[in-house]
């Protein structure tokens, strides 16, 4: 885990919104298709919709908090779908717990 780089990830609000929505995403977002969101991950289109952002924007987003380790993608035809990576969020709150 790059400290730097998952504190600058966290450091946007939308950013914190989209790891907290992806903890719980039957809560925060519609289901849409056939693909199960706690296995695969939730689409672009549906954190888009959610964030009230740009494509490109949610994009850009989305792979800052996947290069910090804190996102995981999956392909399935020409969708992308991102979960939460709990193994580094578990290594950041002890890195926290034990570190700072």
């Amino acid at each position: 885990m790059n400290e730097l780089e998952v504190f600058k990830a966290l450091a946007n609000q939308a950013r914190l919104n989209i790891l907290y929505w992806l903890k719980d995403p039957h809560q925060y977002f519609v289901h849409e298709s056939d693909v199960d969101m706690e296995e695969v991950g939730v689409c672009v289109g549906e954190i888009q919709r959610k964030l009230g952002l740009t494509q490109s924007t949610t994009s850009h987003y989305l792979s800052m908090l996947e290069k910090a380790g804190l996102l995981t993608s999956t392909r399935i035809g020409k969708w992308t779908y991102y979960r939460r990576n709990e193994e580094t969020i578990q290594a950041l709150a002890k890195y926290i717990k034990e570190e700072l």
